[in-house]
């Protein structure tokens, strides 16, 4: 069963995110890429899949966060939140027909050799393959040196980013989708407003 986008707009782009599949979610400061990750692991949770959410931060208030955010009955014994410093193996928290989201991926590899970061790649998407669980990977903008980021742009099949630069009317937020799971791209900016509780996608077409 994959993952609907329930994020309306974005949703007649990118239905879906298959089962077994890795994708990137790359943004900077702007916090419309954390929440996209959480859209979709309440999407997650509301359709009964073990979500496990593997991050740098504490892990007791994310905790707290997902079961406000999720308060559905049932679904927080869906969650598993594991806080960590450092990764150099993810398949151990695929959940079998779940979700794994591993927020600020990119510093949690910060020291690992591009080899390495190959390597676990690898057998996370074997392992992900073979228990139907989907991967998504949260990217920092410019925190990879450019080897692993060619790694981990390769080895994944989506690559959703977030985009936010100053335009003639003030900040201007897109997304472009330059890799996805059936082999083509999006050429095109998908323009969205965040106000930290909702992301709007506008459709319109623009000139920056």
């Amino acid at each position: 069963m994959s993952l609907p986008v329930e994020v309306p707009g974005l949703d007649t782009i990118l239905p879906e995110i298959g089962d077994g599949t890795i994708v990137i979610i790359e943004g900077g400061a702007d916090l419309a890429k954390s929440f996209f990750v959480r859209r979709l692991c309440r999407t997650a949770l509301h359709a009964g899949r073990a979500v496990t959410f593997v991050t740098s931060q504490d892990a007791r208030e994310l905790q707290e966060m997902f079961a406000r955010e999720n308060g559905a009955a049932g679904t927080a014994e869906l969650v598993r939140v594991v806080e960590m410093d450092a990764v150099d193996n993810l398949s151990e928290f695929a959940p079998p027909g779940g979700l794994l989201a591993v927020d600020s991926f990119s510093f949690l590899t910060i020291g690992l050799p591009p080899p390495d970061l190959a390597r676990m790649l690898r057998d996370l998407h074997r392992v992900s393959r073979e228990s139907r669980a989907t991967t998504l990977l949260a990217t920092d903008q410019g925190m990879l040196d450019s080897r692993a980021e060619a790694v981990v742009t390769h080895l994944a099949e989506g690559h959703i980013e977030f985009h936010v630069q100053e335009g003639a009317e003030g900040l201007v937020r897109f997304i472009r989708v330059p890799k996805w799971a059936d082999g083509r791209f999006v050429d095109r900016n998908i323009y969205y407003e965040f106000d930290g509780k909702r992301l709007a996608i506008d459709l319109r077409n623009r000139v920056l």
